[in-house]
């Protein structure tokens, strides 16, 4: 079983940036698709983009373009490079892990993060 601890959010301004990390223990992320998933106040939580054991990526229409998943196998971490941060980005953001070549559906991952908040004003 694997274990992620998620580190990195915080409060910035809109247009900012923001860099997350998660870092695993007890298994390899190699093993694994990890992903990041978010969470609004009052709202369902959803896939924000994921890379797969192959590094294959994959991202939300609501991101692409904007953030930028990168894993390194030797650090068992994953990060998320966050760009030109909007309001409507503000969540708890999760780091997962998945048995699936490319999970981009929350149902598609086993393991979860406790979250981190990220907070954009504007």
């Amino acid at each position: 079983q694997v274990q992620l601890a998620e580190s990195g959010g915080g409060l910035v301004q809109a247009g900012g940036s923001l860099t997350l990390s998660c870092t695993a223990s007890g298994r390899f992320i190699s093993s694994y698709s990890m992903g990041w998933l978010r969470q609004a106040p009052g709202k369902e939580r959803e896939f924000v983009s994921a890379v797969a054991w192959d590094s294959g990526t994959y991202y939300s229409d609501s991101v692409q373009g904007r953030f930028k998943i990168s894993k390194d196998n030797a650090k068992n971490t994953i990060y998320l490079q966050m760009n030109s941060l909007k309001p409507e980005d503000t969540a708890v953001y999760y780091c997962a892990a998945s048995g699936d070549r490319s999970p981009r559906y929350v149902t598609d991952y086993a393991y979860w993060g406790q979250g981190t908040q990220v907070t954009v004003s504007s």
